[in-house]
């Protein structure tokens, strides 16, 4: 493609400049006018073409034309003394002559473009199907109609044959007999059948041009011809099940007048047919608008409207539609609902759903998201915990996750298709817990349910129980659960009767509970029965490692709750996140990215530290080790065994407390390691 320079920006000039860009014929490689705000000018500034006051400093080699276009005979001799010897230079009055051809050219190649998109526009409108031959038996034209009927495309199908397109075609007879046939049926591939006129084409001289086939889709004709003579069975079929429905329903026609109730409506309203048909639709109303009126004037339909109707003033739901046909409005339908029996089914839909969110385990061990040899560990033992049927105490500090590990250790066992319920041993008041957990009989206390109620073991029956913060429980509750975890019954609250249960109890407590048991506040006994199948589940600074894969999914989660599209964090905000001890774990690491993406800019992608809460971005990434000179200087075993545990707490943190790439790193064993993170108790330590 040719490079152009194009002098001069005016009036005439921005016309060929817009005309190169448009047509693409030459690429304009610059523009060049003295006067920086010509239009041309700024219209190549948008267009992203080089400008420039001075032609001669982009007069270079790559150009092969010069368009001249300010109409100075001094301009025009100058560039021709100074133009390369390849280089061409049109002259201003030539150019222009070239513009007003190309335009006109454009003009007549629109009008054409024009006259055949109406041409084809009304022949793609028609209801007949066409398809063109010419004296080849090639398809040159097939419009949509055709194109749905024979299901062929008309891209797929101009230029070939018509026989490889419709092998049963009669078009090519036609075409070479020059005789007219006229409705005849023929069948499709695809098994449509149609009515077919195919006529010859000639030239004015009579010479043949080609062939016409119009047709026209016989086959859902004849299917209807086909239902309406069952329309009267059909018709009887429809009355008989709306008189038979247990829906209240309504008829109008177009005129707003009653033509139809069914005995249901007459049972809910008290109205008689004589009450209804023929009258207006207001009839059966004692407070609230016809609703049927309102579809006939707006053809569309309403739902839910509450109004009164009948002698009874019944408090009913009305949803109405329009009744069209063939574009015609013929009338409206109503179906009427009894807003008691609505409350009673309302009702009972929240309570089994309460239920549901009561029964269901929602998660699974894939939920649960931790590469670390720790987590990985605590999952191994949960999962082989789920196969027995052990009681499983589960152990770790508030937002760790214990409730997941509860959930899939459900899900892995064989009672995974019973009940799993959920109780927050701390959530529940004291005069409450022992009723909602062994339930109570009836007349137990005032206000006790008549028939006595299921306590959450018995609902539990076959299934498993979450007791979570297990270390709130008080004595008395204490002595009651270890009843049921030895013999496996219960008494209900003002009972006598042991009912046996088959419950699977899994016990969650982020307490130590040995040392409550050193105080008295948690018994020794309940202890060891709880304590069978213990499982330590990692806090997250022993476990930042985790903390990308973790940060992922909890950013694609608070993206769906909050409407969010953030995509990544960056590295000095991934930084700041491993500094972090996190005494709150994984609940805390959600609380602060949830945070930092409420108040994110909705056009922000990535999480950076300036969103990060302070408290979290100006924590110090490790403590710096350094001595007051005012404070006494420590002994030197003293002092060894601090730089020992500080070194050891860095390199924890620098592998994300990855403990066997920290061992390696340090040049001890796995077990040393071990040793020495107890004896400083760096699992515990937080740089708060």
């Amino acid at each position: 493609m040719q490079n152009v320079l194009l002098v001069g920006a005016g009036k005439g000039g921005t016309a060929l400049l817009k005309m190169l860009v448009e047509t693409q014929v030459m690429k304009t490689a610059a523009v060049a006018d003295i006067n920086s705000q010509a239009p041309g000018i700024l219209y190549a500034k948008e267009a992203g073409i080089p400008v420039h006051s001075d032609w001669r400093m982009l007069l270079t080699n790559d150009i092969d034309v010069v368009m001249e276009a300010t109409g100075k005979p001094e301009v025009l001799e100058a560039l021709l003394k100074e133009k390369k010897s390849h280089t061409i230079v049109v002259p201003s009055s030539v150019a222009l002559i070239i513009s007003s051809l190309t335009s006109e050219k454009e003009q007549l190649i629109n009008r054409l473009k024009e006259q055949t998109n109406k041409y084809s526009t009304i022949l793609d409108a028609t209801n007949d199907g066409m398809i063109v031959i010419d004296a080849s038996e090639d398809i040159i034209f097939i419009n949509r109609v055709a194109e749905n009927v024979t299901g062929n495309m008309r891209k797929n199908v101009l230029g070939r044959k018509i026989r490889e397109v419709i092998p049963n075609s009669r078009l090519p007879e036609v075409l070479y007999s020059q005789k007219p046939e006229y409705n005849q049926e023929q069948i499709l591939d695809n098994g449509l059948k149609i009515i077919t006129t195919r006529i010859p084409i000639l030239n004015p001289d009579g010479s043949l041009r080609g062939a016409l086939s119009l047709f026209k889709d016989i086959t859902e004709a004849v299917q209807l011809a086909e239902e309406l003579t069952n329309l009267r069975e059909i018709e009887t079929m429809l009355t008989a099940i709306i008189q038979c429905s247990d829906e209240a329903i309504s008829v109008v026609d177009e005129h707003g007048r009653g033509i139809l109730v069914n005995p249901a409506y007459t049972r809910m309203t008290g109205l008689r047919e004589e009450d209804i048909i023929g009258l207006p639709a207001t009839a059966d109303i004692s407070e609230g608008e016809s609703m049927h009126l309102r579809v006939l004037q707006t053809r569309r339909p309403v739902r839910g409207v509450r109004m009164k109707v009948g002698s009874s003033r019944k408090d009913v739901l009305v949803n109405v539609a329009p009744v069209i046909v063939d574009g015609k409005l013929k009338g409206s339908v109503g179906v009427i609902h009894d807003v008691s029996e609505i409350k009673t089914l309302t009702a009972e839909l929240n309570r089994a759903r309460q239920i549901i969110r009561t029964l269901e385990a929602k998660y699974t061990f894939q939920d649960i998201i931790g590469e670390s040899e720790e987590m990985k560990l605590a999952i191994e033992q949960a999962k082989l915990g789920a196969k027995t049927p052990a009681t499983v105490l589960l152990r770790g500090e508030s937002g760790t996750g214990k409730e997941l590990f509860a959930h899939a250790i459900h899900n892995e066992s064989d009672r995974k298709y019973n009940t799993f319920i959920r109780v927050n041993c701390a959530a529940i008041a004291e005069n409450l817990l022992e009723s909602e957990l062994f339930g109570y009989e009836e007349g137990a206390f005032s206000g006790a349910k008549r028939g006595g109620k299921k306590g959450f073991f018995e609902e539990a029956n076959n299934g498993s129980i979450f007791l979570d913060e297990i270390g709130e429980l008080s004595p008395q509750m204490q002595a009651k659960l270890l009843r049921v975890l030895q013999e496996k019954e219960i008494v209900r609250v003002g009972g006598t009767k042991a009912i046996p249960v088959n419950v699977r109890v899994i016990a969650a407590t982020n307490l130590k509970i040995e040392k409550a048991m050193t105080e008295g506040a948690f018994r020794e006994d309940l202890y060891y029965r709880l304590n069978r199948y213990p499982i330590s589940i990692p806090p997250l600074r022993q476990r930042k490692g985790d903390i990308p894969a973790l940060s992922a999914h909890l950013i694609r989660k608070i993206n769906q709750d909050y409407g969010k599209y953030i995509e990544e964090i960056s590295s000095e905000a991934a930084d700041i996140l491993f500094s972090h001890d996190w005494p709150g774990n994984v609940r805390e690491l959600e609380n602060i990215l949830g945070r930092a993406m409420i108040f994110m800019h909705p056009s922000e992608r990535c999480i950076h530290s300036s969103h990060l809460p302070d408290f979290v971005a100006k924590r110090q990434a490790v403590h710096q080790i350094g001595i007051n000179p005012e404070e006494n200087l420590p002994s030197l075993s003293e002092a060894v065994e601090k730089t020992e545990k500080d070194v050891i707490t860095a390199a924890l943190q620098k592998f994300g407390y990855n403990r066997t790439r920290t061992a390696k790193s340090l040049g001890i064993s796995l077990r040393t390691l071990y040793y020495k993170m107890e004896k400083y108790e760096i699992a515990n330590i937080s740089t708060q």
